[in-house]
């Protein structure tokens, strides 16, 4: 009666370790696809961001180019209706 068993048992047995390494060649896969995606990420942010980077032109500072003129609130609602007539506020 044993022998039966065994031998009813380990072909179920022989299943399941093939089942396990196929689940965990998967997995491998599955992993080894998300590190290069998150490589193909990493480097679209690095591209991006030279991009976007300071071209080393010196900046221009606005600090007083309104000095001496006086800004009445009649003006900047005139400036809010120019900017943004066509949003409707």
């Amino acid at each position: 009666m044993i022998n039966f068993l065994q031998k009813q048992v380990h072909p179920i047995v022989e299943e399941v370790s093939v089942t396990k390494q196929t689940i965990s060649k998967n997995t491998v896969d599955i992993l080894q696809k998300i590190e290069s995606i998150e490589k193909e990420v990493k480097d679209l942010k690095v591209s991006v961001l030279k991009k976007l980077a300071p071209t080393g032109k010196k900046a221009v500072s606005l600090k007083g180019i309104l000095k001496g003129v006086e800004v009445t609130d009649e003006d900047i609602n005139s400036a809010k209706k120019s900017l943004y007539s066509k949003v409707g506020l």
